[in-house]
């Protein structure tokens, strides 16, 4: 077969791929599981379970409800490795009801990798999705990811995690804030996971990774096809929520992406000091002391678990059946509910006419500019900032009421020792904001009333050159 007619780029004929087989027989449950006629479906979608009854429905509703405008979703093919609680039954039922997911049995849980080397020969669509069966796909999510398709240069694209946990505490600082890292690289380099969509033309991928998106991501890029990161594919996860299970998911994540390097001779962009350094100073995690200090104890953690990890590789330690992390696997979808509950705050530069009249329009867009970075960077990557006229910046907060209060009265009390010099300006001056917020739940009327942030009354000040 032709490269091009197999989907593959021009650039990599002549190259040679390793292929690594599933070594056991599995149970195939499905009425039609025949190859499906050629051309006449999109995308097939794998789902990996191993004891998922808590979020396996959710997760497989919120796929099956992705609305497509161009594309289509063959099947959902779900590979259920040696489960031992409800997860094949709630699987069997849902497959009943609706003739595109199939259900695959492995007797024995035999690590990921194999299940998803299953789901490769399973699957006969150009385009393969892969979604964790404890994570919650939001609507939009497969349009977004699907539609880079349509360039032939691209092999490979990775959604946007976002964590369900409450920021409140340490780990749930720890959680959001390595997904947030996460994000900013990936940004400048594509590191893929949670949720991928690749061309299918990866036969298989080595049954000792711990790793599987890095494995993908290293064989798409030898194979020619560019990368992307999509940031409005969003899915919703849940981290660990003890230093037991935190540890235990970075060491053998850390211990997987070694052993990648060795074997596939490919390094994940995380895996760089420079990329994690240059993503934590810009992260908006030093804005208050407690966020200070428990984003150097999230550093520590990383640091401890990355050499637990590296020992682990020294000692040929395999991590391809690895141990669960229970508390990842609490029910997602409430967690959901409450990030995708918004939250408006309202900043306004206080006396900003008087302050446009003294320094001009131009140096006054500026100044409202930087605010507006300012107050991006405390909120992180999951707020959206909009400027509006005459010195007001509204803040668009996913989660609950009470975090996002937190949020914002932190940067209030901390806008004070900012420093924000104007560019071409020689000049100081003093800002002073109001802040008001409004919440509007999911679920239920809207909060129709503003929520007072302590600092709004007195204003916050900070000294700004312009």
């Amino acid at each position: 077969m032709a490269a091009e007619e197999a989907g593959m780029p021009p650039e990599s004929v002549g190259r040679t791929l390793e292929v690594f087989l599933p070594e056991r027989a599995v149970h195939v449950s499905h009425p039609d599981s025949g190859k499906p006629p050629a051309g006449a479906l999109d995308c097939s979608v794998g789902v990996m379970a191993y004891n998922e009854e808590a979020n396996i429905a959710d997760a497989i509703t919120s796929i099956l409800g992705q609305e497509l405008s161009t594309r289509r979703i063959a099947d959902l093919i779900v590979v259920a490795s040696g489960c031992q609680d409800r997860t094949c039954d709630i699987v069997a039922g849902i497959a009943r009801r609706d003739q595109r997911v199939r259900l695959i049995e492995q007797e024995r849980r035999e690590g990921k990798a194999s299940a998803i080397n299953l789901f490769i020969n399973s699957a006969h669509s150009p385009v393969l999705v892969m979604v964790g069966a404890d994570v919650l796909v939001e609507r939009g999510t497969f349009e977004a990811l699907l539609r880079h398709f349509d360039d032939p240069a691209v092999g490979m694209v990775g959604g946007h995690p976002t964590p369900v946990n409450s920021d409140a505490s340490f780990l749930g600082h720890a959680v959001h804030l390595q997904w947030r890292l996460h994000d900013r690289i990936a940004r400048q380099a594509p590191k893929l996971g949670e949720i991928v969509a690749f061309r299918n033309v990866v036969p298989s991928i080595p049954l000792d990774t711990a790793v599987d998106e890095i494995s993908i991501q290293a064989l798409i890029t030898q194979l020619g096809y560019q990368l992307v990161y999509e940031p409005e594919a969003v899915v919703f996860n849940r981290g660990p929520a003890t230093v037991g299970d935190f540890l235990r998911q970075r060491r053998r994540i850390y211990a997987g992406h070694l052993r990648v390097r060795e074997q596939q001779s490919y390094s994940a962009p995380t895996m760089s000091v420079s990329r994690a350094v240059w993503a934590l100073c810009g992260s908006g995690s030093f804005t208050t002391p407690r966020s200070a200090l428990w984003s150097l104890g999230t550093v520590g953690l990383e640091a401890t678990a990355r050499g637990l990890g590296a020992y682990d590789v020294i000692r040929h330690r395999s991590a391809h059946v690895w141990d669960i992390s229970a508390t990842t696997k609490d029910h997602v979808a409430d967690g959901a509910r409450a990030q995708t509950q918004h939250n408006v705050a309202v900043f306004h530069i206080i006396d900003f006419h008087r302050r446009q009249a003294e320094i001009g329009p131009q140096a006054s867009r500026r100044l409202t500019r930087q605010v507006a970075d300012h107050i991006r960077q405390a909120m992180g990557s999951t707020a959206v900032i909009t400027i509006q006229q005459g010195g007001t910046i509204i803040a668009l907060l996913p989660g609950d009421r009470e975090t996002a209060e937190v949020t914002v009265c932190g940067l209030l009390r901390n806008f004070e020792a900012a420093q924000l010099p104007l560019r071409r300006q020689g000049r100081a001056t003093e800002i002073a904001l109001a802040c008001g917020m409004i919440a509007f739940p999911q679920a239920g009327p809207a909060l129709a009333r503003s929520i007072p942030i302590p600092m709004a009354e007195a204003g916050s000040t900070a000294s700004v050159a312009s």
